[in-house]
């Protein structure tokens, strides 16, 4: 019978490369929903509503803070 080894990295590397990744992403999806739905309203004729603003700059505070998460 063969014995096969299954080498574990160290917790430190592997959580620090993923730090920060969940913030960044929802970040990313609120900057895209943000921007669809003002474009689309724009699009339409209606005037842009301050609640797809704030989903944009929610976005990016998410985004920028994943970014800041990330590199600790």
């Amino acid at each position: 019978m063969q014995k096969t080894e299954v080498k574990q990295s160290s917790s430190g590397e592997d959580s620090d490369s993923r730090k920060g990744v969940i913030p960044k992403l929802l970040g990313v999806v609120a900057i895209i929903l943000g921007f669809l739905d003002s474009m689309l309203s724009w699009r339409g004729g209606f005037a842009v509503e301050p609640f797809y603003i704030a989903l944009i700059l929610g976005g990016v505070i998410l985004y920028v803070t994943g970014t800041l998460a990330g590199k600790r």
